[in-house]
């Protein structure tokens, strides 16, 4: 089931990640030039800005690409655990939504001729490297807000409610920490699309806390910390 959920993710990393590939090619985040990277008639090519590997930038681009992950195993894993139709039809929408936008990221990546992990511990660069290695060895979790080894196995041996309500308080924390970070991108980054990219995941993260705060009261749990 992990598998399924895991390969799907990575079909769609790679169709996104073409796409991703003349977004955000200017500074600022400006509109890239033809397809075949080309000029058009009187007109001259954009400069490719390419961040540092220890930027603000990269480090966005290479951590929110694994929690986004997460985010869209989870989702696999749910959808086949209940037959809720609006449980499932949220799985649906984080899953494709994060999918395509950590296709975005490792397509930036891919752009700027960076690599896709980096030695150091997660979030550095925000501040946050020894903060995140300590959750890690704490429950083995990669980074704050992700679900650990031993919650991803339980959500999927659960079914119907139970399943439905792990689900919604896992997504709900995984929520949480990727609005951490991407708030950090919004005021760190310096590409525009990327500023622009995290602020939307803010506030449509933030947008599906709340639906999911309701869902949880609708199933008598408790929405948690």
């Amino acid at each position: 089931m992990r598998v399924a959920g895991l390969v799907a993710g990575a079909v769609a990393t790679a169709v996104i990640a073409v796409g991703a590939i003349g977004y955000a090619v200017a500074e600022g985040g400006g509109p890239a030039g033809p397809a075949d990277g080309s000029a058009a008639a009187g007109t001259t090519a954009p400069a490719l800005t390419v961040p540092a590997a220890g930027s603000a930038d990269a480090g966005f681009a290479r951590d929110m690409a694994v929690h986004h992950q997460q985010a869209v195993e989870m989702s696999y894993i749910v959808r086949d655990r209940t037959s809720d139709p609006e449980v499932r039809r949220l799985a649906y929408d984080i899953a494709q939504t994060q999918a395509n936008q950590r296709g975005m990221l490792l397509g930036w990546l891919d752009l700027w001729g960076l690599p896709k992990v980096s030695a150091g511990p997660p979030m550095a660069w925000m501040g946050m490297g020894g903060a995140a290695s300590r959750a890690t060895d704490a429950d083995g979790a990669l980074m704050p807000g992700m679900a650990t080894d031993a919650q991803l196995k339980e959500l999927g041996r659960l079914r119907g409610r139970a399943a439905e309500v792990l689900y919604l308080r896992l997504m709900t924390a995984h929520h949480r920490g990727g609005i951490h970070m991407a708030q950090a991108c919004a005021a760190a980054c310096a590409v525009g699309a990327e500023k622009r990219l995290a602020q939307g995941m803010v506030d449509a993260q933030q947008s599906e806390i709340d639906l999911m705060a309701d869902m949880l009261r609708k199933r008598g749990a408790a929405t948690g910390s």
